[in-house]
Parts: C-alpha cells; sequence; structure tokens
C-alpha cells in the first residue's frame, strides 16, 4: 500500500534525514514543553517551572544534533519532521490538552519521552549501517534520559507540598468547572422532567406521545440549562473556569437526566415502558446522590434525603396529576 501514502518508510531514510528529523523532533518537543508551562504558569507555577526545564533540555540536545549534523553533513539541514515518516510516533496537539488536568498534562509528558526512546530503540535494531545504528541508540539513550531528568525536574521544582496543593488546586478547578455544573444539570434534568412526563404518560398511556413530550422536555432544559450557565458567571472573579465548558456541562448533563428515563418509553408496551422507566429513575437518583457525596463532600444521609425524596415527590406529583 506504500503507492498510496506519500509518506516515506523509515527504512528508506538517508542517515542525515535520520539525524534531521531528530533535530525537528526535538525541537518540536521543546516548543510543546514551553506551551505546557505557560498553560499551567498563573494556577500552578512548580509545575511550570519543570516543563521549562524540560524545554532547555530538548534545547540542548538539539543543539547537540545540530552540531553533529554540521560536522558530518554541512550546513543546510533537510526539512523532514515526525508527520512525514510512516510509523514515526504523533504528538497530541497542544490546544487539545487545554481542557485536561494538570496530572492528565504530566501523564501526556511522560508519554512523550517513553515513546520517542522506544521508537528510536526499535529503530537502532532494525538498521544494519552501523553509523545508524549507533546514531538511533544514542538517541534512544537520550530520550530515556530526557525521562530520568524529568523525575529530577520535578523533585527539584516540585516537593510533595507543592504537588500536594497543586493536585487540590486541579481537583477544586476540576470540581468548579465540570462537576458542580454537570451535577446541577443532572439534577435538574432528572428531577424537573419527571412529573411532566409521568403526568403524560398516565394521561395519554401513550408511550410514543410521553416519549416525545420527554425527549422536548429534555433538550428544552439542556439547552436552557447551557445557556443559563453559560451567561451567568464568566468565571473570571469566582474562578469557576471557561463559561463554555460549564455550560456544556450543565446542559449536556440535563438532557441527559431526561432522556434517561424517557427513552424506555420507545418501547411500545406501557406498563414494560413505565416499569423500566422507574428502575431508572431510581438509578438517576441514587447515583446524584453518589456524586454530591463523592465530589462536593455532601453527607450521604443529607444528600440521599435530599434527591431520593424530592425526586419521589415529585415522581408521585407527576403521577397523580397523570391520574386525575
Amino acid at each position: 500500500m506504500r503507492f498510496f501514502t506519500q509518506r516515506r518508510q523509515f527504512k528508506d531514510l538517508s542517515e542525515q534525514e535520520v539525524l534531521a528529523l531528530a533535530i525537528s523532533s526535538e525541537e518540536d518537543d521543546a516548543r510543546i514543553y514551553r506551551s505546557y508551562a505557560e498553560m499551567l504558569r498563573a494556577d500552578f507555577p512548580d509545575s511550570a517551572r519543570v516543563f521549562d526545564g524540560m524545554a532547555v533540555e530538548e534545547d540542548g540536545h538539539r543543539q547537540a544534533l545540530i552540531s553533529a549534523h554540521r560536522i558530518r553533513f554541512g550546513e543546510v539541514i533537510p526539512l523532514i519532521r515526525r508527520e512525514h515518516v510512516a510509523g514515526f510516533y504523533a504528538r497530541r496537539p497542544v490546544w487539545l490538552m487545554q481542557n485536561l488536568g494538570l496530572e492528565r498534562i504530566r501523564e501526556e509528558a511522560e508519554v512523550m519521552e517513553r515513546d520517542a526512546a522506544r521508537f528510536y530503540l526499535e529503530a537502532a535494531n532494525r538498521s544494519s549501517d552501523a553509523g545508524t545504528r549507533k546514531l538511533l541508540g544514542d538517541l534512544a539513550a537520550a530520550e530515556a534520559g530526557h525521562e530520568s531528568r524529568a523525575a529530577a525536574l520535578t523533585a527539584e521544582n516540585l516537593d510533595s507540598d507543592s504537588r500536594s496543593d497543586e493536585d487540590r488546586l486541579a481537583h477544586r478547578q476540576f470540581v468548579l468547572t465540570w462537576v458542580q455544573p454537570g451535577l446541577a444539570g443532572l439534577m435538574d434534568g432528572s428531577v424537573s422532567t419527571l412529573a411532566p412526563i409521568f403526568a403524560t404518560a398516565f394521561a395519554t398511556q401513550d408511550t410514543w406521545t410521553t416519549f416525545l413530550v420527554g425527549l422536548a422536555a429534555s433538550v428544552g432544559a439542556g439547552i436552557s440549562m447551557g445557556f443559563t450557565e453559560a451567561a451567568s458567571d464568566d468565571g473570571e472573579l469566582s474562578g469557576r473556569g471557561s463559561p463554555l465548558k460549564r455550560g456544556i456541562a450543565s446542559g449536556v448533563m440535563t438532557t441527559v437526566g431526561g432522556l434517561g428515563h424517557a427513552l424506555p418509553y420507545l418501547i411500545p408496551h406501557f406498563w414494560t415502558a413505565t416499569s423500566i422507566a422507574w428502575i431508572i429513575v431510581f438509578i438517576e437518583l441514587w447515583a446524584i446522590a453518589w456524586i454530591q457525596n463523592k465530589f462536593m463532600e455532601t453527607p450521604f444521609l443529607r444528600a440521599s434525603m435530599q434527591v431520593v425524596l424530592g425526586g419521589a415527590l415529585v415522581l408521585a406529583a407527576g403521577v397523580l396529576i397523570g391520574s386525575g
């Protein structure tokens, strides 16, 4: 299938191209680490210093590679990047990491170093040319050294107290940006749609009509909650994070909460659909109580009383209204 791809095979690269590929890869990784540092500097300055140090390490290796290229092949470095080589490891775009937590960014950096070391080691084992084999082996050792150096930089700039503080701040930011608005949406979607859905169900005993009412109520509530959350607070003073993220969390979870007990009414048999819907309502309400206890530190008994009792009352009201 190589006829259909414009990317080069690694085994077809010359020694100069392998060296050029290593240079461009080191440059890219240094830029990624500096981007991570800038993303984290405001809230996690100690971790930002770790990534600054890792970027400096990448710069040092790039300069050493450029010097080696100058000695062996001259001043002109061929333009070859990782995306030009089939099978070469890819890097996740930095903008995809902006919505992820601190620990996930740390893990991504570790994966970057391991991927590079593993690739160069495998490439060295496949090489039949002594010079190329030595070059790739040296690169594998350098990348493995980067991982060790990253651990040393972490120990140097991020003691246990600092890391613990940053982890607590990251968890708090996650809760404020995603969990809290998502939980509010799930509660609203699960509880507020109970009355109209079950009132319609018992008033008409028509499962398709009930499903349409539930779908409309869930989607409408999701749109309303999403826009309300996004417009209520820009996050600058409250520190609750991006209004877009909070709006998405709230809107999606509101819709999911309502659809949970609306979807069973796709089943044509009324009592079968209603029985399954009741089971789902029971699961939804206890799940909300568990999330409140785990992430919001609400005592489980109090959360259960608030959510389960409140949901049961709304459900009963819907059934009574629909039956009357």
